[in-house]
């Protein structure tokens, strides 16, 4: 399993971290999402053969939000 961090944009409240947390979640080979309003990231737990840098950004555009990786 991978743990990396993204930085997001364009939260308004902690129920857009909810609504991130369940759509990162719902991709086969995610273990867990933690996304905190306060610190404008999430931090996602994932299987590197079935999600992708890409696929979890992607998945937090159609959420609605902008993200970029971040370095630990």
């Amino acid at each position: 399993m991978d743990k990396k961090k993204f930085k997001i944009t364009g939260m308004h409240c902690s129920s857009c971290a909810l609504t991130i947390d369940m759509d990162l979640e719902d991709l086969p080979g995610v273990k867990s999402a933690s996304t905190s309003y306060a610190k404008a990231e999430t931090e996602v737990e994932f299987d590197p053969d079935k999600v992708t840098d890409n696929l979890v950004l992607t998945t937090i555009k159609k959420s609605g939000y902008e993200a970029v990786p971040v370095d630990f």
